[in-house]
């Protein structure tokens, strides 16, 4: 490929410690590279960025945008299909639809949209993986990877249970490299099992979870240990026991404390910091300065925000016992899947509206996350889409963060009480252009090892996002003037210009093969399933970056 140079953009590139600096880019072959010794090399193609906002194309660490389960809530909300707004067919788009989970099409094409070029869901069930692949490989433009889900899974809980870590570990680092995914995913960890054998469900990390006889505190510790001795490139991602209860917050801080020193990721930690009472909602409260200390004095810890907007979405998650709560608060429809022995989930619809004293305080709760972490680098910027909000809010959330007066004017409008139950009133901080080019692009790349993206430097892919600037800070992110995808301008002031399939990204670790032939022999003893119906096998994806393990 002939070089492109990208001439005169004011770029921001926290990596490689570049803020707000005019300069060129240069890129060849989908890559950035040095710019040439010969200072009077010509490219084949200029593009002229002077006076334009230059960053690295999005990262969106924690979505969910393919499986079973955004599937079923595809096909839950017809109403949505109706009443949205579609994509309509063009020379370079198919056809597709819109509402709070859009379909595999229009999935690639608004995340494109919006200067995002990388995105991961966040719990794949391993039995469902192969058809997730199929799902990627029909979501265009974007590269993705997914988590697969392990902490309900039998044979981890029991491996944990014999104290086997050894098997245990050799059984995950076998499990991300057939399925092709790309980490350890714990959700509601021990407490989904409790929902499918009785009803109920882990209020507390150190409950036993009958049968197998282990606490969600040896899942977190136990998983968490092994993924960090495979040297995966992402640590452990934990959705905690009890979201979205009040007083949760304590369950929280002893998951973070569980880890006992090995990385971690806490996932939409909005939904896991609130304090009060389950049975009072008058004491519903935020606890997030606790949390967020305990998070700036411990660098094994990352986390990103899983912010709600006031809108209508569809909650869609691994945690069964979840889905069900929110159907009886809610009084909505509501759809419960038990994967098999692997995990289960929920999906209710949702609306979060600003005259509820609870959804406004969630709102304030997330807004408390970001400008209470004080290492950018430590904080993604997430949605948990849909469940908080779709991905499409990014922009809206950008303009909060950077602007303290819009915060007000919001917390004006929502009942007084919210105020008095949270710091958000009292925070000034505004985050700069800097600081959003981290959290939404080089933090989540950062945290997910990925050295291939977030930055500008040489041997990054050449994912670009070019803004006009604007006073108006969410009309700005919600209209790129260019998107650039591998060295190619594949969106051009929100119109699609080129149409790429992306490429899969995953892991695979190395294993004990003789470990693997003994789980094998233990596994298919005790259960009906067989190996070979888990996943991808050796099958190649038609288009996929294999992330090494260090």
């Amino acid at each position: 490929m002939s070089l492109f140079k990208i001439a005169g953009g004011t770029v921001y590139d926290p990596l490689n410690n570049i803020d707000g600096e005019v300069r060129d880019l240069w890129i060849e072959d989908g890559k950035f590279v040095e710019p040439p010794s010969d200072p009077g090399t010509i490219p084949a193609r200029t593009l002229d960025a002077s006076g334009l906002v230059v960053m690295p194309g999005g990262v969106d660490m924690h979505c969910h945008i393919a499986g079973p389960k955004v599937n079923v809530a595809r096909k839950m909300r017809p109403e949505e299909k109706r009443l949205a707004d579609k994509v309509h067919r063009t020379a370079h788009t198919r056809s597709g639809t819109l509402g709070s989970v859009p379909s595999t099409f229009a999935t690639g094409y608004k995340y494109a949209g919006l200067g995002y070029t990388t995105a991961f869901d966040a719990a794949i069930p391993p039995l469902g993986a192969r058809h997730a692949h199929e799902e990627f490989h029909d979501t265009p433009i974007i590269d993705k990877g997914f988590y697969v889900l392990v902490g309900n899974n039998h044979y981890v809980m029991k491996q944990i249970q014999e104290q086997e870590p050894e098997r245990l570990k050799n059984y995950l680092a076998w499990l991300l490299q057939m399925t092709k995914g790309y980490s350890c995913k714990l959700v509601n960890p021990g407490g989904v099992e409790v929902w499918k054998r009785t009803g109920g469900n882990a209020t507390g990390i150190d409950e036993t979870v009958e049968h197998f006889n282990v606490t969600p505190r040896q899942i977190i510790s136990g998983v968490s240990q092994a993924a960090g001795e495979l040297r995966l490139p992402h640590p452990v991602h934990i959705h905690c026991n009890n979201l979205g209860i009040p007083g949760n917050w304590q369950t929280t801080l002893e998951t973070m404390r569980a880890v006992d020193g090995h990385r971690a990721h806490l996932t939409h930690v909005q939904f896991h910091s609130y304090g009060g009472n389950p049975d009072e909602q008058q004491t519903f409260c935020s606890e997030v300065p606790q949390l967020a200390e305990y998070v700036n004095t411990h660098d094994n810890l990352t986390v990103d925000v899983g912010q709600v907007m006031f809108a209508e979405t569809t909650s869609m998650t691994g945690d069964g016992p979840l889905g069900y709560f929110l159907h009886k608060v809610t009084g909505r429809k509501w759809f419960s899947g038990d994967t098999e022995m692997e995990a289960g989930c929920g999906i209710v619809p949702i609306v979060y509206k600003d005259k509820s004293m609870v959804h406004a305080l969630q709102w304030a709760i997330g807004l408390e996350w970001y400008l209470l972490i004080n290492d950018p680098w430590r904080v993604a910027m997430s949605t948990d889409h849909p469940n908080g909000a779709s991905f499409m809010a990014y922009p809206e959330i950008i303009a909060l963060l950077m602007d303290r007066e819009r915060r007000r004017e919001v917390l004006e409008r929502v009942p007084s009480s919210v105020s008095e139950r949270c710091t958000l009133a009292d925070l000034d901080r505004e985050y700069t252009l800097n600081e959003i080019a981290i959290v939404t692009r080089a933090a989540p790349a950062k945290m997910l090892g990925l050295r291939h993206k977030g930055h500008l430097g040489s041997g990054a892919d050449a994912d670009v996002t070019i803004y006009t600037p604007d006073d108006d800070i969410q009309q700005m992110f919600e209209l790129p003037r260019f998107v650039i995808r591998r060295g190619v301008v594949v969106v051009e002031q929100g119109e699609i210009r080129e149409d790429f399939a992306g490429e899969t990204i995953h892991v695979a670790p190395g294993y004990d093969p003789d470990a693997v032939a003994d789980i094998q022999n233990w596994f298919e003893q005790h259960y009906t399933i067989q190996f070979a119906n888990y996943a991808m096998g050796q099958d190649e994806l038609p288009h996929e970056h294999v992330v090494a393990t260090e």
